[in-house]
């Protein structure tokens, strides 16, 4: 349990350290970060805090889902976005597209490790990753086309708000699934001895690691 909770919790600070990364290699970010981003650049509200509001309000969202969050959930909401502002107070302006590119990089792979971390976890999907699961078992719709559908309303909202779109938010997409693939089960915290997990108590099989992610 000590192990669950601390890989938790560090796995959630490392994700928004990723998320601070990718927005100040300044080349697109994937599709909640830019909608973060549009909301923080009309209300003047940090890009962190707005993450962590946005994150509430999608929480109320399982309401109607019958979806029931759990300690993850919760700790999700309060830490990713706060973790993402402290890194923005503390990470220098890039400069340089070869500079730009590598921070970019570092990023994506920081979020895939921190996804690995808390989902393996095993404290409860994300607010996000948890509104596509139950719009999934609520609806009946596949999760491809849940997660496709709410992705790309907020990314189209977040880009008309000023939100950063461009190559980032397009490496994003094509790398974090295969990245999340190989960490999850490296981090697993109920692998079985032999380092794999069962279809049965895998966190693909419990709908929890469809994400960041975020």
């Amino acid at each position: 349990m000590s192990r669950r909770i601390l890989q938790l919790l560090v796995g959630l600070v490392i994700y928004g350290v990723g998320c601070a990364l990718t927005i100040e290699a300044g080349l697109g970010v994937d599709p909640w970060t830019v909608f973060a981003q549009g909301l923080s650049i009309h209300t003047g509200i940090g890009v962190g805090w707005v993450t962590n509001i946005l994150g509430f309000f999608v929480l109320l969202l399982w309401i109607p889902l019958r979806q029931k969050p759990g300690v993850g959930t919760i700790a999700n909401i309060l830490l990713v976005g706060t973790s993402m502002q402290a890194a923005l107070w503390l990470i220098p302006p890039m400069s340089g597209i070869v500079v730009q590119l590598a921070v970019l990089l570092a990023g994506i792979v920081l979020v895939a490790i921190a996804s690995g971390l808390y989902i393996g976890a095993r404290f409860g999907p994300g607010p996000r990753d948890g509104l596509m699961t139950g719009m999934h078992a609520r609806l009946g719709w596949p999760i491809w086309l849940s997660r496709a559908l709410v992705e790309l309303t907020v990314l189209l909202i977040g880009w008309l708000l000023g939100g950063t779109v461009g190559i980032g938010t397009v490496l994003f997409a094509l790398l974090i699934g295969p990245l999340v693939h190989i960490a999850l089960p490296l981090l697993d915290t109920r692998r079985s001895p032999t380092g794999s997990t069962g279809p049965a108590s895998s966190p693909a099989a419990q709908g929890v690691n469809e994400r960041r992610p975020v």
